[in-house]
């Protein structure tokens, strides 16, 4: 059991890969806090994962909701070792002058301000353990960026950059920071965004194309990542990112 022990909270977790990262999680002895912002899902996962797990509805861009994740973590499990930031949101795959401001302030806000917000509510759980483990979910799209999602591209850089400078600025407390980078997967709510439109076979072949490996990154394949990160096996690894991408990167 590589997490036992250990209490995880992750984010977006009723579909994709945060019901993936929570199952994975909870596999391996973690007493996991599932959030999503959709009730239904949540709920749905949480309870699939049987005791180790709670559900706890929640807006990650605000700090009100992150406020009551902390107090849920600390009622019902004792504090909190582990936050994989993986909610995420983006907007649909178009020409960067045609993104709205309102959808430029969302994405910003859910992808990079719930990084912020992680840290100034969890660091002070972490502290009172004598360390934690932050896992962020990127993408390529911060490493690799083209054409169409240029503001969701910015918003993955900039959870990378910040994740490194967290991971030097809170080093000193036994905290650790890393990413995980996916590359596009047909099996999230966001893949129609990316594809700008329905995930057509052709548009499936268009990314496919892209990846030498020859196949799309999995919620599983998402989950073993972060799993290794959030585990004592990296306990020398933080300001670093996992890209999960087949090669994508290269």
């Amino acid at each position: 059991m590589r997490l036992s022990g250990k209490v995880a909270l992750v984010t977006g977790a009723g579909s994709g890969f945060g019901a993936a990262i929570a199952r994975r999680f909870a596999e391996e002895g973690a007493r996991v806090l599932v959030n999503d912002l959709d009730a239904k899902s949540g709920e749905r996962v949480a309870a699939s994962l049987g005791a180790p797990a709670t559900f706890v509805q929640g807006d990650v861009t605000a700090s009100a909701d992150w406020a009551r994740l902390m107090e849920a973590a600390a009622t019902r499990f004792g504090g909190l070792d582990i936050v994989v930031n993986n909610a995420g949101w983006t907007h649909r795959n178009k020409p960067c002058l045609e993104v709205s401001e309102q959808e430029f302030e969302r994405v910003f806000a859910v992808n990079v301000k719930s990084i912020y917000l992680a840290a100034v509510h969890a660091v002070p759980l972490f502290r009172a353990r004598g360390g934690g483990c932050f896992v962020n979910i990127a993408s390529t799209a911060g490493v690799r960026p083209r054409p169409g999602l240029t503001v969701y591209n910015a918003s993955k850089g900039a959870v990378i950059l910040m994740s490194k400078s967290m991971a030097a600025e809170f080093g000193p407390d036994g905290i650790r920071v890393n990413c995980v980078n996916p590359v596009f997967s047909p099996d999230t709510a966001l893949s129609a965004a990316f594809a700008g439109g329905a995930v057509t076979e052709e548009a499936k072949r268009r990314f496919l194309a892209t990846i030498p490996l020859g196949r799309f990154s999995t919620p599983l394949d998402v989950a073993n990542a972060c799993l290794y990160l959030a585990s004592d096996e990296a306990a020398l690894v933080s300001g670093t990112c996992i890209e999960v991408d087949g090669a994508r990167c290269v």
